[in-house]
C-alpha cells in the first residue's frame, strides 16, 4: 500500500507480526508504528527482529496497551515510541517526526508512567526473560523447578485456566513447543535450579 498521511508516505501495511518482519525488510521505511498484540509474532518480538535490521527503522508503539509490562517490554526490544491507540492524529505524527529524527517519544499517559518508574528506582536490576510478565517469569520459574500446573495454581492461588494461559503465553514468547523446551531455556538463564 502506498498511500500519503501529511507528508508521510505509507509504503505497507502488515496484519501479523512475521509480515511486519518482512515487509520491513524489503521496503526499508524510516519508521514502523507496532502494535503488541498481533498474529503469528506478537509486536515485541517483531521490534526485537526489526532492530536487528540494517539500517532499522524507527519502531514507535500504537497500541492500547498500557501496563507497565508492555511498556517497557516495548522499550527494552528497542521501540524508540509509544503511544495509546486514543492518540489524536497530530500527537501520532508529531511522534513519527520526532522518532524518523532519532529522538524517543511517548505519549503523556506513558511519559508520566517510565518518569515514575525510574524515580523508583525500578530498572536497576536486569531480570531473565525481560519480555516476560512478572506473572509469567514466577511460573516459568516454577516451571524450571518442575512444578505441574495443579501446583502452579494452588501455589499462587489462581484457577488452572489462568496458568495455562500464562504457560500458553510464556512458550510463545519463549518460542518453544512444549516445557521441556522453557525448562531448557530457563535452567540456562539461572531460574529453577538449586
Amino acid at each position: 500500500m502506498l498511500a500519503e498521511v501529511g507528508d508521510f508516505q505509507i509504503v505497507g501495511m502488515a496484519e501479523t507480526g512475521i509480515r511486519a518482519v518482512e515487509l520491513t525488510g524489503s521496503l526499508a521505511p524510516d519508521v514502523v508504528l507496532m502494535d503488541l498484540r498481533m498474529p503469528d509474532l506478537d509486536g515485541v518480538e517483531a521490534t526485537r527482529r526489526i532492530n536487528r535490521t540494517t539500517p532499522a527503522p524507527a519502531v514507535v508503539v500504537l497500541t492500547m496497551f498500557e501496563d507497565d509490562d508492555s511498556v517497557f517490554a516495548a522499550m527494552r526490544a528497542g521501540a524508540q515510541g509509544y503511544l495509546l491507540k486514543g492518540a489524536d492524529q497530530e500527537e501520532i505524527v508529531r511522534a513519527i517526526r520526532a522518532a524518523a529524527a532519532g529522538e524517543a517519544i511517548f505519549g503523556p499517559e506513558i511519559a508520566t508512567r517510565v518518569i515514575d518508574h525510574f524515580a523508583r528506582g525500578a530498572g536497576s536490576t536486569t531480570a531473565a526473560f525481560p519480555f516476560l510478565t512478572d506473572r509469567e517469569r514466577e511460573v516459568l520459574e516454577m516451571i524450571a523447578a518442575g512444578k505441574g500446573n495443579a501446583t502452579i495454581a494452588h501455589e499462587l492461588v489462581i484457577n488452572l485456566k489462568t496458568v495455562r494461559n500464562h504457560v500458553s503465553n510464556i512458550f510463545t514468547k519463549l518460542q518453544v513447543s512444549d516445557r521441556a523446551g522453557a525448562i531448557v531455556k530457563a535452567r540456562k538463564a539461572g531460574l529453577g535450579g538449586d
